[in-house]
């Protein structure tokens, strides 16, 4: 499974609580692109609509040798296949309140192309600081520790 974009900042903005695996309806060139790695995930997130569930924000590059593609939209939005069951879930999770689908990476699973969700909620300015010092705390341990070893 190489994975061929992630998505860095969903884990420091979010609160993750649930994953799940997806497929993307996409067209031909935009698979051969996103398999090149030309697609980034920045910024982006699922809506729905109606009980349908859409990527948007995601940005896939043009495939350079499909030729001159004048009417190509990069970050246009792309359908995620999901079971039926899956989607009503989903729908009455987001619906209780404060609760949004992100994507978290893309990556190929034997031929196919599969996005990874995940059921999250937004932290706070306070969250987001205290993790930072988490990190640096964390980073300082193991530097004390390498110079220890020594």
């Amino acid at each position: 499974m190489p994975m061929l974009a992630r998505n860095k900042r969903a884990s420091f903005d979010y609160n993750l609580l649930e994953t799940f695996e997806a497929g993307l309806m996409l067209l031909g060139h935009e698979v051969k692109s996103i398999k090149a790695g030309h697609i980034s995930l920045k910024g982006s997130y699922v809506s729905f609509r109606g009980e349908e569930p859409y990527l948007i924000g995601a940005y896939v590059s043009k495939y350079k040798q499909a030729g001159t593609m004048d009417d190509y939209n990069a970050t246009r939005e792309r359908k995620i296949l999901l079971k039926k069951n899956e989607i009503k879930r989903l729908l009455g999770k987001k619906k209780e309140g404060g609760l949004t689908l992100v994507p978290l990476k893309i990556y190929t699973k034997s031929s196919l192309i599969k996005i990874e969700l995940a059921l999250a909620e937004g932290k706070k300015k306070f969250d987001k600081r205290e993790d930072l010092k988490k990190k640096d705390i964390d980073r300082d341990l193991r530097t004390l520790t390498k110079r220890s070893n020594r």
